[in-house]
């Protein structure tokens, strides 16, 4: 039985004309700082965000490590959601290794944080208080699409009052897509208003392994002494860095699919017994299941082939599904009838 992989974006599996350029790929030494292929890619992704410069790391996990750590010092804090990456899923690495406090805002249903409640965790300047240093958002955040005129509001009230921003976009161009027109125009248009951004290319951009952050000379300059302490200094990165340039130049509208895909699943879902589809925004769909087979949900969609992820939500159990390039409909119809199967049973 073949398997339908819907558990995250992250386990695509490179296409033949990826390998291909990984294959050809042109390579140096990128801790001496002559592997071509990351260079092309580094400034590839910074002019594409409109920064001065960019840094090629392993994962998103040390992109958004080193940004924290290289806009603030020990004893800051960074302002940031309760359920962003950078706060909850990162092994809380900036306050472990950088010494920098998390301060952390419950986020609006739309996966904003409120203005207000913004406004009011900045510190004043005391010795009894962290040194409030950076705002640090999430775009998309649990699929969702933060909005436009939000993050030019929230940017420019983090620098009224004298902070740094940061984005973990580790799905930017998620993001981008759903805001309809060019996408990387639309890229470029959200980090024009952050210091920093992060972005994954091994998420639904499809390649095996790698992040990039882009900045400023100066402060990317900062990432990489901090990336070197952290361990990632690579050598013929440019292997993976292909990968990451095949991508941007052949995957990023194709999103578009899988924003698609994740709202053909949430359409067949709606309307089951027991069941609560949340309208995906891009290519997660989160579906909360109510009653006494919900427990049994994840087991039985494995017997069919079809992987996903789950945890208590509530009074609910909550199941997550991510569309990505290796998910077709065919796919997407044989996880509706397997959740079918089971709840209609």
């Amino acid at each position: 039985m073949s398997v339908v992989d819907l558990r995250s974006d992250t386990v695509t599996q490179p296409t033949a004309a990826m390998r291909a350029a990984m294959l050809d790929a042109r390579l140096g030494d990128d801790v001496f700082g002559d592997d071509p292929t990351v260079n092309a890619l580094q400034q590839r992704i910074a002019e594409l965000l409109g920064k001065e410069a960019a840094l090629f790391v392993p994962s998103g996990t040390q992109g958004n490590l080193v940004a924290i750590m290289s806009h603030c010092a020990r004893g800051d804090e960074y302002i940031v959601g309760q359920m962003a990456h950078t706060y909850r899923w990162e092994g809380g690495g900036a306050a472990v290794l950088g010494s920098v406090q998390p301060q952390p805002l419950a986020h609006q249903p739309d996966g904003t944080l409120a203005l207000a409640d913004i406004e009011a965790a900045i510190k004043p300047d005391d010795a009894h208080f962290a040194r409030s240093r950076l705002l640090t958002l999430e775009n998309t955040i649990g699929g969702k699409l933060l909005p436009m005129a939000y993050i030019t509001d929230a940017t420019a009230l983090a620098r009224r009052r004298g902070l740094a921003t940061h984005l973990d976009g580790a799905r930017l161009f998620n993001a981008a897509v759903a805001l309809g027109g060019d996408a990387k125009a639309q890229a470029r248009a959200i980090a024009d208003h952050f210091d920093t951004v992060s972005v994954c290319f091994s998420k639904g951009l499809g390649a095996p392994v790698g992040s990039a952050l882009v900045g400023t000379h100066e402060l990317i300059g900062r990432a990489h002494r901090w990336r070197k302490m952290l361990g990632g200094g690579m050598r013929q990165a440019g292997v993976l860095a292909a990968a990451a340039l095949h991508a941007l130049d052949h995957h990023v509208e194709r999103l578009a699919d899988d924003h698609a895909l994740a709202r053909r699943l949430a359409d067949g879902l709606a309307g089951l017994p027991g069941v609560t589809v949340e309208p995906p925004q891009t290519n997660i769909v989160f579906v909360d299941l109510h009653g006494e087979r919900a427990a049994g949900a994840l087991p039985h969609l494995t017997t069919r082939g079809v992987l996903a992820t789950g945890s208590l939500y509530g009074q609910a159990q909550r199941l997550r599904f991510v569309t990505h390039l290796d998910v077709n409909a065919v796919g997407v119809g044989r996880a509706i009838a397997a959740l079918r199967e089971h709840l209609t049973a």
